[in-house]
């Protein structure tokens, strides 16, 4: 702890002095708080009754067992673990001792210290200091270095124990001690720490620290994405207890929507349901043929709130991770699909939007209204869209005239707003997992899309820009979803692409979107379509949450913000609680400290959302290689979406999986990289394989504990391109000369580390919600 070098006069501080107290020293216990301000008896239970009241208005947080900080605040020094790597190679730090609220640091870089470079999972002695976008540490020496935890699975033999790494870029094999080995089976997963000390040779040694499940459990690659990836799993009993010390909703303070015919539309195995829709005609003679179009969203708000264990554990989720076996929610269950699932025939909290469109789609006005609602019809897409194609069924049939046919009326006005505006109309080719009932796989399928997933996405993309518009109009802060325009570097990397299939794109024209959306239209029906489309794709920049404004580039949007879905995502929430501040809608509104923290708390879920996408990418990956595991030497149809310097990354026709084609494994010849023509070229006969090119090709590995496919070509290359500009070679791969690969051995080349992808851009869901 450090003294303040003038000592307060004695007696209870103020709750300011207090924490301006804590601000100085970094952390302390109750008994150094009441020795520096010299409390004692009545005095010493007045502090704890004040740090406790500090604690519930969310300015205190713990830290440690016993200490107390400012809530948001670090220490001046502190040990730390290294947590995370961003794109542009940035190391992030935590606290160890953290409370739920600390924020993360970067870390910033010191020539000066002697020995290696830290690196992820390593744990340091920082000096914490704000800066001008955070908080940052500077390193004072490298504590534990070899505390890396590695996710393996047991690899057994008569002599020893291994845990072999399921991150296929890992190289750390671990050799377990005979004493940790003797309740291990092969193909346990488990959780290792690499032990500390010098090993010249041969594996590292490693500690287990906790055992997961089984290799060749049904559900391992979930369970392999979730710790990974470290997405929190379970609620604390603090958090299932205030979950379940929640009221039904009264009318009290709310508008009454009961007689509102609302309706919700979801995914057929949905299970909570956070958004519903209803529309009308527009009966004011001011608006001929315009429409009445209501969404109401459920008021999580009014459950979890700022400062409580639900709210801290909610923030340290982000949101919701799906995936094809299970979904670890943001939210308890009793909630999630309880009291804040806008359930059919029950009375349900909601925040809900009234918005005024004209027969042009063009939004003239719009209301926000605290209420209480009552679903009148609960729908899958499927459903909605049969009875919309002539096919209704018995809960579709009576509702046609009186919802059905209104929503779609209302949706095609707003559909001649929407193509006006011109949003990124790039096609997402997603897969859809289904589940057997013994836990294995049914079945791979492409997701459909149906004008009902378009209605939905549509209208919530609308109430969104609503919230954002009253925040603003309100001078309420808030954090926007921000998509920011390509940089110059994508759009030349497209138009040199673009030239290589003969459609021309002047590097200095601006990447609109409705320029982008002419390309994709002029391409659509060609042999070029998916790459194009790809192509597109990758150009785009990632979206993310931030407290200041740039718009929304994919939806060609000056102001958007999330506000459909705060059952999922923690940056609904907040923007619901800056809605009820802002309209005066109650005293659970965004907070003052909330306000102050908007910075922090649009990183981290912008944070959160990466590390869930990456998570669910990556157990889909697995779930793929299981599910054809069993056809391996099979051949199958696909197209280069990847081109690297090591090789080809393949994506098949029929499933949609990814796959690498080693460079070693191209042919007899040396293949180079041509970055410009994003193909690899062969150096002596000038013969090719280029991007978005349709292939044939055999399938030879399929791991599931990794995720890693590897194929064989067996289509030949394309002959030299006799206009082609001399390739700006890359580090050559060598061909492999003997026979064709079979198994693990490659001749011609080392076993490359398969699997890996190039990273995506922007990546739609269900109702667009990632937009």
């Amino acid at each position: 702890m450090t003294n303040s070098s003038k000592r307060p006069p004695a007696g209870l501080p103020d709750k300011d002095t207090l924490l301006a107290f804590l601000r100085e020293a970094g952390s302390a216990e109750k008994t150094d708080i009441a020795r520096h301000f010299g409390l004692k008896g009545g005095d010493r239970r007045a502090l704890r009754e004040m740090i406790r009241e500090l604690e519930e208005e969310g300015k205190l947080g713990k830290r440690g067992r016993k200490g107390f900080s400012e809530a948001g605040a670090l220490p001046p020094v502190g040990v730390a673990d290294v947590i995370e790597r961003d794109g542009d190679g940035e190391l992030y730090v935590r606290l160890v001792e953290a409370s739920a609220d600390a924020p993360r640091a970067i870390l910033m870089p010191d020539k000066g210290k002697p020995g290696p470079a830290p690196g992820l999972g390593d744990r340091l002695l920082v000096k914490f200091q704000r800066g001008g976008d955070g908080w940052e540490a500077r390193l004072i020496k490298k504590l534990d270095v070899g505390t890396n935890r590695v996710l393996g699975v047991i690899r057994k033999s008569a002599r020893e124990t291994r845990v072999e790494p399921v991150d296929r870029r890992s190289k750390d094999v671990l050799l377990v001690p005979q004493a940790q080995s003797g309740d291990l089976r092969d193909g346990d997963l488990v959780l290792a720490a690499i032990e500390k000390g010098e090993q010249r040779f041969g594996p590292k040694r490693g500690k287990i620290l906790e055992h997961i499940g089984k290799e060749d459990d049904p559900r391992a690659a979930s369970l392999i994405a979730i710790y990974a990836h470290g997405v929190p799993t379970g609620f604390s009993e603090a958090v299932e207890r205030e979950a379940e010390d929640q009221a039904l909703p009264t009318l009290k303070g709310r508008e009454d929507l009961r007689e509102v015919p609302f309706i919700t539309i979801d995914p057929a195995d949905a299970r909570d349901h956070d958004d519903a829709v209803y529309a009308a005609r527009d009966e004011d003679p001011k608006n001929p043929n315009g429409w009445i179009v209501w969404v109401a969203i459920a008021d999580v708000a009014a459950y979890v709130r700022p400062g409580t264990h639900l709210d801290r554990e909610a923030r340290d989720k982000g949101n919701s991770t799906y995936f094809p076996d299970r979904v670890e929610p943001m939210l308890p269950e009793v909630l999630s699909n309880g009291l804040c699932s806008l359930k059919e025939g029950e009375n349900r909290a909601c925040l809900a939007v009234r918005m005024v469109f004209d027969k042009d789609g063009r939004k003239t006005g719009h209301k926000f209204v605290r209420g209480l609602m009552r679903a009148h019809a609960k729908l899958s897409y499927e459903q909605a869209q049969a009875a919309i194609d002539g096919q209704p069924d018995d809960a579709t049939g009576p509702i046609m005239e009186a919802i059905l046919y209104p929503l779609w009326n209302a949706y095609h006005a707003m559909l001649k707003g929407r193509l006006k505006r011109s949003p990124l109309q790039i096609e997402s080719a997603e897969r859809r997992i289904r589940m057997a009932p013994d836990g294995g796989i049914a079945s791979i399928e492409k997701r459909a899309s149906l004008e009902a997933h378009r209605l939905i996405e549509e209208m919530m993309i609308q109430a969104n820009v609503c919230a954002a518009e009253t925040l603003e109009q309100k001078k309420t802060p808030l954090i926007y979803r921000v998509h920011d325009a390509p940089s110059q570097e994508k759009i030349f990397n497209l138009a040199d692409f673009l030239s290589t299939i003969g459609k021309p794109w002047n590097k200095g024209e601006p990447g609109t979107t409705k320029r982008f959306n002419k390309l994709l239209d002029e391409t659509r029906d060609g042999e070029y379509a998916d790459v194009v489309n790809e192509v597109v794709l990758r150009t785009q920049m990632q979206a993310i949450y931030s407290p200041d404004n740039v718009g929304h580039f994919g939806l060609n949007l000056d102001r958007y913000a999330h506000f459909t879905s705060p059952i999922r995502r923690y940056s609904d929430l907040i923007v619901h609680r800056g809605l009820i501040r802002a309209l005066g809608f109650g005293k659970d509104g965004l907070t003052d400290r909330e306000i102050a923290e908007l910075p922090a708390i649009a990183e981290g879920v912008t944070m959160t959302e990466r590390r869930s996408m990456a998570a669910e990418r990556d157990a889909m990956d697995r779930y793929i290689a299981a599910f054809l595991e069993d056809r391996v030497g099979a051949t199958f149809t696909g197209r280069i979406t990847g081109v690297t310097r090591f090789g080809l990354f393949i994506r098949l026709d029929e499933t949609g999986a990814d796959g690498l084609v080693p460079v070693s494994t191209l042919g007899s010849e040396y293949f180079a990289h041509d970055d410009r023509a994003h193909a690899l070229v062969g150096e002596r006969t000038g013969k090719r394989f280029t991007l978005g090119r349709k292939v044939e090709v055999k399938l030879m590995e399929a791991t599931p504990v990794t995720g890693g496919l590897v194929f064989e070509m067996l289509s030949e290359p394309e002959p030299r391109d006799p206009n082609a500009p001399a390739p700006r070679y890359g580090i050559r791969g060598r061909g492999g000369d003997g026979p064709p690969m079979r198994g693990k051995g490659r001749p011609g080349g080392p076993k490359p580390r398969n699997g890996s992808k190039p990273a995506g851009g922007l990546k739609g869901v269900r109702k667009g919600k990632r937009k």
